[in-house]
């Protein structure tokens, strides 16, 4: 499947990126093969493995659901460079600077 330079600059849009041609044309080249390795999956034969299964032979390791400590808001503000109260300020990403 073709991913065409025209549905990069639309994402990249809605992601509030920008890119310059060269990248556009590679970030679309880079994608379409993404996209034809992934669908080479639909052609894996999965007849009889279980949905569960895994090819990998790893076990999840689980912990105790504990409250610890959290990190001093002092700490946490000490690189931030500009803050609202106890809020981060950060630029706004809506076009009109409102609420979202």
């Amino acid at each position: 499947m073709k991913i065409s330079e025209e549905e990069v600059r639309h994402v990249a849009h809605l992601s509030k990126l920008s890119f310059s041609d060269k990248e556009t044309t590679e970030f679309a080249t880079t994608l379409t093969k993404i996209v034809d390795m992934v669908e080479l999956l639909n052609e894996v034969d999965t007849e009889g493995v279980a949905i569960t299964s895994t090819m990998a032979d790893r076990k999840t390791v689980i912990r105790q659901d504990v409250a610890e400590k959290g990190t001093e808001p002092k700490l946490l503000f000490k690189n931030v460079p500009e803050k609202e109260g106890h809020y981060i300020k950060v630029p706004a990403i809506l076009e009109d600077g409102g609420d979202a």
